[in-house]
């Protein structure tokens, strides 16, 4: 089972495709949730100032675990047509304001505009057979396509058996978490001085 850990929509369960996805376990969730909370906290930040981009977004578990927590809005990227729908329905669902799911291969992303304002936060979890570099690769494009702010903190999950670093050359020194099968990457585009999780007013 698949559920919202806290916030606003604590507790609602997420419904996940029956196959083609690979929902990001609660237990990862709350490692990623606590390390978010706790940058926000040291840094006099507010969840309300943040902008998502969810890639590979599947059920949405992530970006939507951001918006029950009073992020200001998250964009939702998933190719396959089946898994979207039971996406835009879990967001629905959770009833959390600022959600928009888009039906696109992510690699599409950066020739278009984005919706809204670069992301200050971006989650990426890939199929785990997708190499690091292509990762990076991506990351790269989709920060010069101004989806990702910068100063934008980026956390990609990967399988822990592969040792290569997703975050691209010349970010910010990359930080590598295993739990279990998985491990967490974290990483921040083009550093700045100021702080936060928003992208334009900081991390």
């Amino acid at each position: 089972m698949t559920r919202i850990i806290a916030g606003s929509a604590r507790g609602r369960r997420l419904a996940v495709p029956g196959s083609g996805t690979r929902p990001t376990s609660d237990r990862v969730r709350e490692a990623i949730f606590s390390a978010l909370d706790s940058q926000l906290l040291a840094t006099d930040a507010a969840w309300s100032e943040v902008v998502v981009l969810d890639l590979f977004a599947g059920t949405g578990a992530l970006g939507l675990e951001a918006l029950s927590r009073g992020a200001r809005a998250a964009v939702l990227v998933e190719r396959s047509r089946d898994a979207a729908r039971i996406l835009s329905a879990n967001a629905d669902a959770v009833g959390c304001p600022g959600a928009e799911v888009l039906v696109r291969d992510v690699r599409r992303l950066v020739a278009m505009p984005p919706p809204r304002e670069g992301a200050g936060l971006v989650f990426v979890d890939p199929p785990y057979d997708w190499p690091a570099a292509d990762i990076g690769d991506l990351l790269e494009g989709l920060a010069a396509a101004h989806w990702i702010a910068d100063g934008a903190r980026v956390i990609v999950e990967r399988p822990a058996r592969d040792p290569d670093s997703p975050i691209p050359a010349g970010w910010e020194q990359p930080r590598r978490r295993p739990y279990g099968d998985t491990a967490l990457w974290y990483g921040r585009c083009a550093p700045s001085t100021d702080a936060g999780l928003s992208g334009e007013e900081g991390v």
